[in-house]
Parts: structure tokens; C-alpha cells; sequence
């Protein structure tokens, strides 16, 4: 049987998912022909990864033109027994046996600032009937959390059978720890990530305010890459005055992520919505006890390994954060049962579910 795999969005924080599924699916040999699609930049990687997979240039970006015309007419050609999108963003007039990974409808909900509002908005309106149509065409869909099946299911009437959780797993870094100099000998909390609405950066601002007047000495630690939404973020910060007391890191390298997980006080997690929330597990691996938002799929995933606070309640992440960085126990606690918890999940685990989802399609068709 001829199986090709959509790693469009290979290399993007979405795309990690598609990257360690070929990764782990090729260690596991499968028998059936793998193709794997992929933009020109993550050819020489996925051959890296999966050299025994045949690894094909499909430069079609999502919500375009060419992807419902290009895009379509290179599925049709390859005339494969079973598609696997990585993404819900599929040619509408594909009519192959396929199987969908929908990560979560956070998009549906929450706007971007970053993007011009009414192209997002038209995307919104287009993405709504693209989840809509994939879910119900698809022959299984996959998601990361029992909380993205239920959303899912919820949301476009799909029968639950057909909805299969594969969780999803953090990785421990394995580069030597490197001093972010701006940090180092002062006592800090982080969060890294993007600074998307729905990631409630604004919220933790206001809360690290509070949190200040009790811990004048304290940093927040912001890492990831400078964009608009983290200029909007950084206004703010200049507007409560706290620009002597939020270090914004920029790009972090491996090495350098793995020494603020190792030296912050807690690892933030204040986000809205997540379909599985793998930074926190990623914090979680590196050593580091996790102050987590209680909303959505995160209690799911977390379990006991994190210190939960309301989202929507400045107060009460400011009061759950306080707790964590003056209760030795628990920190001691959290971290314990973060690495306890993150050990629960595997990326191989997770490839050789796939597969046997593979596997039930291909044998409808036989």
C-alpha cells in the first residue's frame, strides 16, 4: 500500500507533531510505501530522519489557491491508498481515503493582532468550513487530548468512534546548559512561547505586577522570537513600569532554554486554550515545577505535576505562583511529579498508534 504523509508545516511549533511522527514511524519499518510532502527547506531534514521514506518538494502554503489547485492535482497524481494530513488546511475536492490530525480549534476562537484583521477574519470564516469538511471526510481523525475529541466531536457532529487520541510527548534537551547572561544570579519565573492572545500574556503581566510587591528581587523571563504581538506585550510591560523587571530574551538556543528551565523559580503557563500544552511538559522534563493555567485540555495532560490557577483571575495566578516560589515542598513536589508525568508519554508510543490507524483504513479497502 502507498501511504503519503502531509508535512507541510514541518519545522513550525505546529509541525514538531508531523516531524516526530515520520521520525518514529520510520523506526518502526513499516511495510507499506511512505511518502512524505513537504516544503523545499525541510526536504534534506525529513531525509535525515526517515532516509528509508521517499521524501517529495510540495511547496503549496495553506489557505491559497495553489493548495486547492497545485496541491490537489500532486495528491491526485501520487494516487496513494491513504493520505495522512498533518493539518486540517486540504484541497476540498480531495476524494482519497484519508485520515486528518486536528490539533485543536483554537484558531476558530481567539484573533491574532499580528495579522491584518479582515484576512484573518476571511481565513476564520474558510477554516471553519475546512475542520467541518475534513472531519466528516476523513476516515479517522486524530487528536493530541480526550479534550480536543470532545471539542471536535461537539463542533462538527462527527461520530466519537472515529476520533483516536494519540498524546503527544515532550523531549528532554540533550545541548549543555548556556548562561543567559541578563538572568543569571537573579531569581526569576519564565514563560516561552509565542505571544498569541490565547496565550494570556496580558494576564500574566498583570498578575507578575501583583507578584512584585511581595518579591521586589523577581524577573520575568519572556524567550521566544520578537514579533508584533510581543511589541504589544512590551508596551504594556513599559506601561506598569516593569521594563527594569521583564527580561525579553529574544531567540533562545536548546542550550540556553535548557539552563532557564533549570534555574527559574517556576515555569508559567497562563494560556486560554491548548489542544495538548507540550511547553509545560517540556518544563516538566527539564526539571522545572510548572504554575499552569486550569483551562482546557491542561489538567488532562498535566495531572498533579502542576500548580493550577484560574486563567481569567490575575489574583489567583499571582497568589498560585507565591505559593510555588516560597513553599519548598512544593516545588520539590511538582517537580518530582512533572518528571513522574512527563515520563508517561512517548512519541514512539504515539507513531505506532498512528499506524494502526493506518492499518484499520487500508485493511476497509482490501
Amino acid at each position: 500500500m502507498k501511504i503519503v504523509i502531509d508535512a507541510r508545516e514541518s519545522g513550525t511549533s505546529t509541525g514538531r507533531y508531523i516531524d516526530k511522527l515520520v521520525e518514529h514511524l520510520h523506526s518502526l519499518a513499516p511495510a507499506d510505501e511512505i511518502i512524505v510532502l513537504t516544503k523545499p527547506a525541510r526536504v534534506k531534514f525529513l531525509k535525515s530522519v526517515a532516509p528509508n521514506f521517499k521524501t517529495v518538494e510540495s511547496d503549496f502554503s495553506e489557505f491559497t489557491f495553489e493548495e486547492q489547485v497545485g496541491f490537489l492535482k500532486q495528491l491526485r497524481a501520487l494516487k496513494a491508498d491513504l493520505v495522512h494530513f498533518g493539518m486540517t488546511q486540504q484541497p476540498v475536492r480531495y476524494r482519497g481515503p484519508r485520515v486528518t490530525t486536528i490539533h485543536d480549534l483554537t484558531t476558530l476562537r481567539f484573533n491574532n493582532p499580528d495579522k491584518n484583521i479582515i484576512v484573518f477574519k476571511t481565513k476564520q470564516l474558510v477554516y471553519r468550513r475546512v475542520i467541518k469538511n475534513a472531519a466528516r471526510k476523513s476516515s479517522h481523525v486524530i487528536v493530541p487530548s480526550n479534550y480536543v475529541k470532545d471539542d471536535v466531536v461537539k463542533y462538527t457532529g462527527i461520530n466519537p468512534d472515529k476520533v483516536v487520541v494519540t498524546y503527544e510527548a515532550a523531549d528532554k534537551i540533550s545541548e549543555s546548559p548556556k548562561q543567559v547572561d541578563s538572568l543569571a544570579g537573579k531569581k526569576f519565573i519564565m514563560y516561552i512561547g509565542r505571544p498569541t492572545p490565547h496565550k494570556n500574556l496580558e494576564r500574566l503581566i498583570e498578575a507578575f505586577s501583583i507578584l512584585k510587591e511581595e518579591k521586589p528581587e523577581m524577573l520575568l523571563a519572556l524567550a521566544g522570537r520578537t514579533d508584533a504581538n510581543y511589541e504589544r506585550i512590551k508596551h504594556l510591560v513599559g506601561k506598569k513600569n516593569l521594563s527594569n523587571s521583564v527580561v525579553f530574551t529574544g531567540f533562545v538556543t536548546e542550550g540556553q532554554l535548557r539552563w532557564l528551565y533549570e534555574n527559574t523559580e517556576a515555569y508559567i503557563f497562563p494560556s486560554l486554550s491548548e489542544g495538548f500544552g507540550l511547553p509545560g511538559l517540556e518544563a516538566m522534563a527539564q526539571g522545572a515545577p510548572v504554575v499552569s493555567s486550569n483551562a482546557t485540555c491542561l489538567p488532562e495532560i498535566y495531572g498533579d505535576a502542576a500548580h493550577y490557577f484560574n486563567p481569567l483571575d490575575v489574583e489567583d495566578m499571582a497568589a498560585k505562583i507565591s505559593e510555588v516560589i516560597d513553599d519548598d515542598d512544593l516545588r520539590s513536589k511538582l517537580v518530582k511529579n512533572g518528571q513522574a508525568q512527563e515520563s508517561k508519554y512517548s512519541w514512539d508510543h504515539m507513531a505506532k498508534q498512528t499506524l494502526e490507524v493506518y492499518k484499520s483504513v487500508l485493511q476497509q479497502k482490501t
